[in-house]
């Protein structure tokens, strides 16, 4: 069984970065690809970035690329997101995830683990 803790969310404004960071016990890190998802009020969770589970590929929503870099650690066993240049529809609850697989996948259904989630809120 796998544990998440997500940290490093809060009030931030717009134009301003953070970076979020999971960190991972109870399993083998680098066995799983990690996914971060974020759910907004009233929204349904979407996928944001996933990375392979030696970090050598990684993918990102549409809405996101360019502006956040996901990365991971695996002597750390922690999994990180930068985000930059942050806007008010990035606000939402940013949850970090492992995959039952090694390879990336920004598919929901795929991530066996889930974190309890990190509130972002981006100012305008």
């Amino acid at each position: 069984q796998v544990q998440l803790v997500e940290s490093g969310g809060g009030l931030v404004q717009a134009g301003d970065s953070l970076r979020l960071s999971c960190l991972a016990s109870g399993g083998t890190f680098n066995n799983y690809a990690m996914g971060w998802f974020r759910q907004a009020p009233g929204k349904e969770r979407e996928f944001v970035a996933a990375i392979s589970a030696i970090g050598f590929s990684n993918s990102y929503a549409d809405s996101v690329k360019g502006r956040v870099i996901i990365s991971r650690d695996n002597a750390k066993n922690t999994l990180y997101l930068q985000m930059n240049s942050l806007k008010p529809e990035d606000t939402a609850v940013y949850y970090c995830a492992a995959s039952s697989g090694v390879v990336v996948t920004a598919m929901s259904h795929a991530f066996m683990y889930w974190g309890q989630g990190t509130q972002v809120t981006v100012s305008s």
